[in-house]
């Protein structure tokens, strides 16, 4: 098959291993038991399109009665996105949305001009020894969009589109790649997907997106013959064919990238704008903690604790 319909059919490969144009080894965090592993922002590299954070989360095994609470918490001029290999999360947010999601499906949560919500494992999992292990990472929202009314989507496993060929399979979380556009509402161009190799498969990346990279969750993968094993991420050179093949055991990979925005972003804590006047704004709003009054509110049954603005 023709992975990309512009090409003809195989794998693209004439690169160096030039076309790597940054690799970011994430730094590790241990919350308590918990590790989380980060990837974007980077000294380096602060973006890859509009992907402007990245974080691995897990893998982790919790005790009955355990989980993960993260309290109500603000967020301006991006969107979030989060996705799981195992465990789940009950998102609730100040638009309204309640919902759990499982391995495979997508939360996608886009801030606009202020929202709030909080992730929380749910009380069914929390009856036994659970999992959790996913990915979360924000995109910078175009200029033009960045005080857009907040909004929430939420897309189950089979309405995200899966492409296969041999050992390989994609599933496109955001965007559009390989022929196929999954269904989330985008703000500017974009591919993200979740890739399984068998050993020896073979992936060729996305050729119509300015900007593009590959983090390597599990396993190993091998470009222009040198091999990279989990977790690294690497950035690549606009415009270059390239094609990555699994490590002997295999690989699972989050592929991601787009358009490069129109300018840097600022980011303090959990605020993303082109203008550092715009996060100092939101910075009062939230603590003065006038709750529907301005930009923010609380969650509807999520309203007895916040997380504080730092110092």
């Amino acid at each position: 098959m023709s992975w990309n319909p512009a090409l003809e059919p195989g794998c693209p490969n004439d690169v160096g291993i030039d076309a790597i144009e940054t690799l970011i080894i994430p730094r590790a965090r241990d919350l308590g038991g918990f590790e989380v592993r980060r990837a974007l922002p980077a000294p380096k590299r602060q973006m890859i399109g509009p992907f402007i954070f990245f974080d691995q989360a897990g893998p982790a095994e919790l005790l009955t009665g355990q989980g993960i609470d993260v309290r109500p918490h603000p967020h301006i001029g991006l969107g979030t996105v989060t996705y799981l290999f195992r465990g789940d999360f009950h998102h609730r947010d100040s638009t309204g949305a309640d919902q759990v999601i499982q391995p495979g499906e997508l939360n996608w949560m886009v801030a606009g001009r202020g929202v709030t919500h909080s992730e929380r494992t749910t009380r069914a999992a929390r009856n036994a020894v659970n999992s959790l292990f996913g990915i979360q990472t924000w995109l910078a929202l175009p200029e033009s969009h960045e005080d857009i009314a907040p909004s929430f989507e939420h897309h189950g496993k089979a309405t995200l589109p899966v492409i296969e060929d041999g050992g390989t399979r994609v599933r496109l979380i955001l965007g559009s790649a390989y022929g196929k556009t999954a269904p989330a509402t985008m703000f500017s161009e974009t591919f993200y997907a979740d890739v399984m190799l068998e050993a020896g498969s073979l992936l060729p990346l996305p050729d119509d997106h300015e900007d593009r990279g590959i983090y390597i969750v599990e396993g190993s993968i091998s470009i222009a013959g040198q091999d990279y094993a989990a977790p690294q991420m690497m950035v690549f050179r606009p415009g270059d064919r390239i094609t990555v093949a699994a490590g002997g055991h295999g690989a699972r990979l989050m592929i991601l990238g787009g358009a490069t925005l129109g300018g840097p972003r600022y980011i303090w804590w959990n605020f993303v704008a082109s203008s550092r006047e715009r996060i100092e704004e939101a910075k009062a709003e939230w603590r003065a903690e006038d709750w529907g009054n301005g930009r923010f509110d609380l969650p509807i049954d999520d309203r007895e604790e916040h997380i504080p603005l730092p110092d």
